[in-house]
């Protein structure tokens, strides 16, 4: 089966530094933002940090003394 060209466009997306004005409206009532974020997915990050702070509490609580010889 032969192999036939395509042709793809680029489409290039950049902003002026003259057109900064266009980002402004990202910063714009960023707290209220963050607090409606959390409040909407708090469930979710409860059970995604949960398991992982719980792992690293087990792990930091068994240390192990390198001196001692373990029996088998």
């Amino acid at each position: 089966m032969g192999k036939t060209p395509v042709r793809m466009k680029a489409v290039v997306y950049s902003l002026s530094p003259f057109q900064q004005q266009i980002m402004t409206g990202l910063w714009k009532d960023l707290p209220t933002k963050i607090h409606h974020k959390i409040s909407e997915n708090w469930i979710s990050a409860t059970l995604l940090l949960a398991p992982l702070v719980g792992v690293h509490t087990g792990d930091s609580a068994s240390v192990v003394n390198p001196n001692v010889i373990p029996v088998a």
